[in-house]
């Protein structure tokens, strides 16, 4: 087998239907990579400035009007007897005509599937030219008679994103540019192989017993010959055999295995994540005709939706992993770029590896998005993360012809077969919000028809799932469940009551108003949710003020300026609503970056904590969102240039493993609630202490708890803090320290004292920074105008006579100078 990449490729562009194979410029190519992004081919070719600097987004929308051609050329050798060579493009965006010499042999029209073109006859030894025209979505897209949703303003009619199958983000969302993409944006390739190959491969675990596996593994080959044979090889993670089968190829296999001592794959937070390699073989006569090899986990996973009998008229919806029932932590996922032709191996590295860090165990890939490249889910797998998969259609009306369908079918059978080995696979999803908006829609307008797309999520989807993947979850909406798609009695929902003002939904109906006044958008309003499991709840939150000043102009920098509104995409007037009610209106940047942190971190930490004080009739928190396509104001908790925020240190703590927080009662008394997630129970001690901010000591006392596995106990009950001045705490050596106010940050009598920091060298690009409390000490944290930088801890308050140590970590060498330390300081 021959593999020829097809990497260094030339644009151009032409107005549309100007250009043609035979009659395209001499001169004015650009160079491009594939997979590559034409945005960044311009800006090195300095034809366009950075869409993310400054405010030079609009100066980039001619893009998507013109006809964008791509060439490259290549060297075929000669094939050996009963060998082909296919054109296998991974992905086009996303309408495209493909020449082979000057003559076209194929068109595209989904940027989701990957295209393999048999070149039979037409490819002779020697050079070979490959041309790609891009057609600009509107020249091909035509208005249809699906409705618009009045309730809501209309996104869709100018780009008609829901008539294509494309990156839906790409035209703009309430968090990102409106940048949509062409071109060659995964990988492209000429391969010369045997006409025998592997076609279809299953692996499956289908049920443990004891300390046994036992899985299923199913291969399909296609153009075998006879005599030809498989042989499949399980190998543990250190690398000894597991299992193996041999059998003829002329017939599909379906055989089980029992795997004995089987190693199974956990969460992060729940055990270890050891991968076994599971290596095909497609033989004859000991000529190799094809191999793979991939990773797999031993682990099964199921959904339990059964009746909440504790909370009669309810049920559950949880994850069960290996047979536990899991509580799920984690956050939605957005491309991390706009450009998603030109990835970044390392910062998907660094993402997960936040995410890992976090104490979270799922990532829900929002269906606005794309489906990430082989590198994310490799990640997850590694390092014990699971992965909520929603299929790419969101918050729109979506065709339900046949020629939709089945571009839609042949897309789904491409991402299934290649994502559904992964063991951090856990779900698949049919859409975001298309369920809910319509039903929103329906009764706020009293129109009655019904949503179009149902024939995918209800039919298409679940059809061809239990034919593909029949071991993994199903859910056709998110949310979705109980009468109402965003009812609290079922199923998943999305909470934005707190931000958005949307009304809740115990049942069937919206109970309330809309709400926009600072009260009615605050997250106390989380505590009125009795969720089965949250997927979507958020803040939005500024980026760090280092991030805006790499990619702002210094004229831009205060938060008045229209240069950074235009780096808010959703209404400024609820972060300017909740700062009135918690912190007061910012006068500078960095009191916008302070303020909005601050709150999307006490916000995400109140939420977080009410849902985990609900389980097991609350069973996952994901929160909108984990990271952001391109530098803005967004719900964010890593900002683009991959600098963590004080809601990320504020959510870390709040999901780890043993948690303690304090409840208000309708009576104005307090509950100390603690956590446990572990598997095992735990004894532990805490000290609870109310005490005034200036060091005085009010109250202490001591006390000891069984904390059950996977439950909580009400460890106390009393009086809470009786003014600004005063704060309840509680601490011990087995959870992180936690405390309440009897006010918001901009209404605490804060001491002005500040801390002591000491700076010790721990190695040439690693530096310990310790905080000294003489009074009560909030937000206190380190920033720095670089970007490598890794705190482990960050953004914490202190005791009078407490200190806490920040460990910093660089990609280089760092400096003293390099960090900043800061801390809340009352603006009087």
């Amino acid at each position: 087998m021959t593999r020829i990449p097809l990497q260094h490729w030339q644009l151009i562009d032409t107005a549309p239907d100007e250009g043609a194979p035979n009659r395209l410029p001499r001169t004015g190519w650009s160079p491009v990579t594939a997979p590559g992004d034409t945005y960044l081919a311009l800006i090195t070719a300095g034809r366009l400035a950075h869409p993310f600097n400054g405010r030079h987004e609009a100066d980039a929308h001619w893009v998507r009007d013109r006809e964008w051609w791509f060439r490259t050329s290549f060297t075929a050798p000669t094939p050996a007897p009963g060998e082909t060579a296919e054109l296998v493009l991974e992905g086009l965006d996303t309408f495209a005509t493909i020449y082979l010499d000057g003559v076209e042999i194929a068109r595209t029209d989904n940027m989701f599937r990957r295209y393999a073109f048999d070149l039979g006859g037409r490819l002779m030894p020697g050079e070979h030219a490959i041309i790609i025209r891009f057609d600009p979505p509107s020249r091909v897209i035509s208005k249809t008679d699906l409705p618009v949703w009045s309730a809501f303003t209309d996104r869709v009619s100018k780009s008609n994103r829901n008539l294509m199958r494309k990156a839906q983000f790409g035209w703009g969302w309430d968090w990102g540019p409106d940048l949509p993409t062409v071109g060659l944006w995964r990988p492209a390739f000429v391969e010369i192989r045997p006409r025998a190959r592997l076609a279809d491969i299953r692996f499956a675990t289908r049920t443990l017993q004891d300390t046994t596996a036992v899985c299923e593994l199913t291969i399909e080959t296609r153009d075998a010959t006879p005599t030809a044979t498989l042989y499949a090889e399980l190998r543990t993670p250190d690398g000894t055999t597991a299992a193996t089968h041999t059998a003829p190829a002329s017939e599909p296999l379906s055989i089980p295995w029992h795997i004995a001592e089987a190693e199974l794959w956990w969460t992060a937070d729940l055990g270890a994540q050891p991968l076994y390699e599971l290596g095909i073989t497609l033989s004859d006569g000991g000529r190799v005709l094809d191999r793979d090899t991939r990773r797999v986990g031993l682990r099964t996973i199921a959904l339990d939706t059964s009746d909440d009998p504790a909370e009669p008229g309810t049920s559950f919806f949880r994850f069960v992993l290996n047979g536990v029932p899991m509580f799920a932590k984690g956050a939605c996922w957005v491309p991390a770029t706009s450009f998603v032709g030109a990835p970044d191996e390392q910062a998907y590295r660094r993402l997960i590896r936040q995410t890992a860090a976090a104490n979270m165990n799922m990532l829900r890939i929002w269906g606005g998005g794309i489906y990430e490249p082989d590198v994310f889910y490799d990640l997850c797998d590694e390092m014990g993360v699971l992965v909520w998969q929603d299929f790419m259609f969101a918050c729109a009306q979506y065709p339900e012809d046949e020629a939709f369908q089945r571009s839609v079918a042949a897309e789904l059978e491409d991402q299934v077969r290649r994502l559904r080995h992964h063991p951090s696979l856990a779900l698949w999803c049919g859409n975001n919000e298309c369920q809910a908006m319509h039903r929103i829609n329906n009764d706020r307008s009293g129109e009655t028809g019904a949503l179009s797309g149902l024939a995918l999520y209800d039919r298409l989807m679940p059809a061809l799932l239990a034919k593909l993947d029949p071991a993994t979850p199903y859910w056709p909406s998110s949310p979705w469940g109980g009468p109402n798609p965003n009812s609290m009695r079922a199923g998943d929902v999305h909470n934005w009551t707190v931000w958005h003002g949307i009304p809740l939904i115990p049942d069937d109906e919206m109970v309330g108003g809309f709400q926009s006044s600072p009260e009615g958008i605050t997250f106390t309003r989380y505590a009125e949710d009795k969720a089965r499991f949250v997927s979507e709840f958020g803040i939005q939150a500024a980026p760090a003020l280092a991030t805006l000043k790499r990619w702002m102009g210094a004229a831009d920098l205060t938060p008045q300026s229209e240069g950074f509104h235009q780096r808010i995409k959703d209404e400024a007037r609820k972060a300017e609503a909740l700062m009135s009610l918690h912190t007061g209106a910012p006068q500078t940047l960095q009191d916008y970056v302070d303020f909005t942190q601050w709150i999307q971190a006490e916000g995400l930490k109140f939420g977080i904590e009410h849902f985990r004080r609900r389980r097991p009739h609350c069973s996952g928190a994901l929160l909108w969102q984990l990271n952001d396509c391109w530098p803005s104001v967004s719900w964010s908790l890593i900002d683009y240039d991959g600098t963590a925020k004080a809601g990320y240190h504020a959510v870390r703590r709040a999901f780890g493993p043993i948690l303690a927080s304090f409840r208000t009662c309708d009576d104005g008394q307090i509950e100390l609630w603690i956590t446990n997630d572990r598997l095992t129970p735990v004894d532990t001690r805490f000290t609870l202490s109310l005490e005034r901010l200036t060091g005085e000591t009010v109250h202490r006392e001591a006390r000891s708890v069984q904390l059950p596995a996977s439950g909580h106990v009400i460890a106390w009950r009393g009086t809470g803090p009786s003014d600004a001045g005063e704060v309840l705490r509680v601490t011990s050596g087995d959870f992180e320290t936690n405390r309440l106010f009897a006010a918001s940050i901009g209404q605490l009598e804060l001491p002005e004292v500040p801390p002591t920091v000491d700076i010790t060298r721990l190695s040439l690009n690693k530096l310990k920074v310790t905080f000294a409390a003489r009074a009560y000490l909030a937000f206190a944290h380190l920033v720095s105008d670089r970007a490598d930088l890794d705190f482990d801890d960050n953004y914490f308050d202190l005791a009078a006579g407490e200190s806490r140590a920040i460990t910093v970590t660089a990609t280089g060498p760092i400096a003293d100078h390099d960090v900043i330390a800061r801390w809340w300081r009352p603006r009087r």
